[in-house]
């Protein structure tokens, strides 16, 4: 938001933002601060900070009684002495009360925490509005990017809950976890770039944290009821350290010359102020550190924790490397990317030697007497206009009797990807490709995704296909799987598609659409997508009759400048019905997949559930919603969605709206995962919960997804092509629990990407000015959805407190970017 004093600060854009780093007395509520430094605040000066973890049996041990509990930490990037680990009944989260209290755990670490005596538990007074009692401030876990970095004045004293940040679907072409192609990440950057404050007293390190409504019980709270309690706890294990323990920050010499330290150490700020400071050896920094420590004052470093011993509020570190100025896209891009641990190395020649080495490559002649010859039908991909790694193709062919054989085929990349070897390996490790604004990195070897498998026009590819007879109103009367050799006649882009469905009549003259090969004509291809649209349609209105839900929110696309790769300009992605009929087929594909390998394989399926919304959570929402007097039955996915509908009408408000209505009803949702069929015995909980359907997995992207390629090649059994992939339920639910970290961390670095373009693009050509609509009050702020851009941003009404008097409106009453 605009204001004549603005210091634009790009620094903390490569990473989940966090609080500034204020340092309070150490004890509960502290960041690390200089030990030697503060020693006056240390009261009773123990020796140890953190206490020593449990051993292994006795976590066991506690776990079968009952007396502890595991879950997934959750730090509050806002206010960084808050953290939370989601309740095992679903109720309101569990509250882990400061650093001391977190026991060296990171955000996004499995911990195993102790719930404190009653006493010491959160009391959260009623009067409050600004109420965080919630750790769940986005759809999926662990809790990155929930919230923008704050500049610590705006910090201190002040009660802040955390922007909610909902899960984008990217690079997906389903609607499956709910959302649409949301896009309401953008916080970060902008915040940092719009909140007018100086940079100043950032390493106040003596500045205190003061406590907001969560106060520990005295006496005179006992009457309080239960209902005004939240469990508190303290980590006592870490069972799974899923922190990358890596940080992008800034170095900066010690405080204290004449220390021991100051010789031997550098201290290095991570941007993500839940990260401890870190003690990184001189020897790491850069040769003229020491003499210069101002040169380097904007450089992004990566470091990676070693060690943090009970005695220390500062952890032990390695400085990895030097990126680059802080605000530039590359060396950002490389920080947000190390920090999520996603592998962008290039790939070893260990793993490339398992590719095809003669090349070009054809198809071997025996595959032609193993594989059903779809070479001469139409089939043809729809993607979007940009798509190297085309996953997917589609055909239609109108039957005698009126109804349709359509066809969904998907590049056999499990083909390419013999289980067991090298290649197999860096794809089960990576597990998803990560799409960022301007780059993909991919899972696999770009020979792979972007020309073996790759479903390119007018050449033979080896596919694995589901052929279904449909009628024209999409009842299934027969379906066929198999293998299969396909020659894609022409690459549609959604606006090729979008083009054709519009023009129910009318030719599309030849020069509007890409090359046709010559044994079909444009007219074919054009009808077969408009019979495809036809059935889509009515699938997509019977899934909802059946009580799907979709919750559509805002993605951002940007154009860049082709020779300096800067952002000129952002529009909301439209999500058309090219898009819908894709993705129509693609559900009905993976739920066919999802059928027909759980009855072959009842123990060793790959499927995905999506759980039902967290009932704290929903009831809040509920409560709220009966307040403001609109007519919302949370009752069941199906109904809710029908509420959404109808609620609302089409006017310019109305939609804003909902847009908001929709944003708030994405919180309680939970995230899709991964599972195996034979480690969860209640097939209840198969259940999906947003597309509301019994059974559900990934088999239409193996390019970008390996649990699409374990799916491959679980299908392949079940049509007898291979025996059954050695893998034990315990073993298969392994490797799905890492494909849900990945593709959350994929999520996560996505969203960042986006961020940092767009505030890029903020700094480039702000202040960028729209409409936005309140989402949400506090004490002294309110929450709002910047409509053009789909971004939420929190505006500052106390002005002694923030030192920024009436920033955030331009003269119109409209926010500000």
């Amino acid at each position: 938001m605009s204001h004549p004093d603005c210091r634009l600060n790009l620094r903390p854009l490569g990473t989940p933002r966090g609080v500034s780093s204020v340092v309070g007395p150490h004890g509960v509520g502290a960041s690390p601060g200089d030990k030697k430094a503060k020693s006056k605040s240390v009261r009773g000066k123990k020796k140890s900070i953190f206490e020593t973890y449990m051993s292994k049996e006795d976590v066991s041990e506690g776990l079968k009684r009952g007396t502890l509990i595991q879950g997934v930490l959750r730090i509050n990037p806002k206010k960084f002495h808050e953290a939370f680990i989601p309740s095992p009944d679903g109720d309101r989260d569990i509250f882990i009360d400061g650093v001391v209290a977190r026991n060296r755990a990171l955000n996004g670490d499995l911990v195993v925490v102790k719930l404190l005596p009653e006493e010491q538990w959160k009391v959260i007074k009623p009067e409050s509005n600004d109420k965080e009692t919630e750790g769940t401030d986005e759809l999926d876990l662990p809790k990155e990017l929930c919230g923008s970095h704050l500049p610590q004045q705006s910090v201190k004293g002040y009660n802040d809950s955390p922007d909610v940040i909902i899960e984008a679907q990217f690079d997906d072409s389903d609607s499956e976890d709910g959302h649409g192609n949301t896009q309401n990440v953008l916080v970060d950057g902008v915040q940092k770039l719009s909140v007018c404050v100086h940079d100043k007293g950032k390493e106040d390190a003596d500045a205190p944290i003061t406590k907001d409504e969560s106060t520990s019980m005295s006496q005179d709270t006992r009457v309080l009821s239960e209902k005004s309690l939240q469990r508190s706890a303290k980590v006592v294990y870490i069972l799974d350290k899923k922190h990358s323990r890596a940080a992008t920050g800034f170095l900066k010499l010690l405080a204290d010359k004449n220390s021991e330290l100051f010789r031997k150490y550098a201290l290095f700020s991570p941007s993500d102020h839940r990260v401890p400071r870190i003690y990184v050896p001189l020897k790491d920094c850069p040769q003229d550190f020491v003499t210069r420590p101002k040169d380097y004052a904007n450089t992004l470093f990566i470091c990676r924790i070693v060690d943090w011993k009970e005695d220390s509020n500062f952890a032990l570190g390695h400085l990895a490397k030097s990126l680059g100025q802080a605000g530039e896209i590359e060396p950002e891009t490389e920080g947000i990317l190390t920090e999520y641990g996603v592998d962008f190395s290039d790939f070893s020649s260990e793993v490339l030697d398992c590719l095809p080495q003669g090349l070009p490559w054809t198809i071997p002649p025996e595959e032609f007497s193993k594989r059903r010859d779809l070479r001469k039908d139409c089939i043809f991909t729809i993607d979007p206009s940009t798509a190297r790694d085309l996953d997917d193709a589609l055909s239609c062919k109108p039957l005698a009797d009126g109804n349709f054989e359509v066809g969904v085929h998907i590049a056999d990349v499990s083909y390419f990807v013999p289980e067991g070897s090298p290649l197999d390996k860096v794809a089960a490790e990576r597990a998803t490709s990560v799409y960022l604004v301007q780059k993909v990195v991919p899972m696999l070897p770009r020979l792979l995704c972007e020309e073996l498998c790759s479903l390119h026009p007018m050449t033979d590819k080896l596919t694995f296909s589901v052929i279904w007879t449909l009628t024209p109103e999409g009842k299934i009367l027969g379906e066929w799987f198999g293998r299969t050799i396909i020659r894609s006649c022409t690459k549609l882009s959604y606006e090729h598609a979008q083009s054709m469905i519009e023009s129910l009549t009318k030719k599309i003259p030849e020069k509007e659409l890409p090359p046709i090969s010559p044994e079909h004509t444009s007219e074919e291809v054009h009808q077969a997508v408009l019979n495809l649209h036809g059935i889509a349609k009515e699938l997509r209105k019977q899934r909802f009759v059946d009580g799907a839900l979709r919750l559509d929110q805002l993605k951002l696309a940007f154009t860049l400048d082709h020779e300096t790769g800067l952002p000129q300009g952002c529009h909301i992605y439209e999500y058309r019905d090219s898009n819908k009929l894709v993705e129509e087929f693609m559900l009905l594909a993976n739920m066919a997949v999802a059928h027909k390998t759980y009855r072959a394989f009842p123990e060793r399926a790959l499927l995905r559930r999506h759980p039902p919304p967290q009932t704290k959570m929903l009831n809040d929402l509920m409560e709220f919603c009966d307040q403001m007097g609109l007519p919302m039955d949370f009752s069941s996915a199906g109904a809710l969605n029908k509420s959404l509908t109808k609620t609302f009408g089409d006017d310019k408000y109305s939609l804003a709206r909902k847009e908001v209505l929709t944003n708030m009803c994405s919180r309680p949702m939970q995230m899709a995962l991964y599972f195996c069929s034979g480690t969860l015995r209640d097939q209840a909980q198969f259940r999906h919960y947003a597309l509301n359907v019994p059974l559900y997995t990934h088999f239409t992207s193996p390019i970008r997804r390996f649990a699409d390629v374990l799916v491959h090649r679980l299908l392949a059994a079940t049509l007898g092509y291979r025996e059954l992939p050695d893998l034990e339920p315990d073993a298969l639910q392994k490797q799905a629990d890492h494909c849900n970290d990945r593709r959350m961390a994929s999520k996560r670095v996505q969203e960042l990407s986006t961020g940092l373009f767009f505030a890029i693009l903020v700094k480039e050509s702000g202040p960028l000015e729209s409409e936005a609509m309140v989402l949400g009050v506090l004490n002294q702020a309110f929450d709002v959805l910047v409509l053009r851009y789909g971004v939420q941003k929190r505006v500052y009404c106390n002005v002694s407190a923030h030192g920024h008097p009436g920033q955030g409106w331009g003269p119109s009453g409209q926010a500000q970017c």
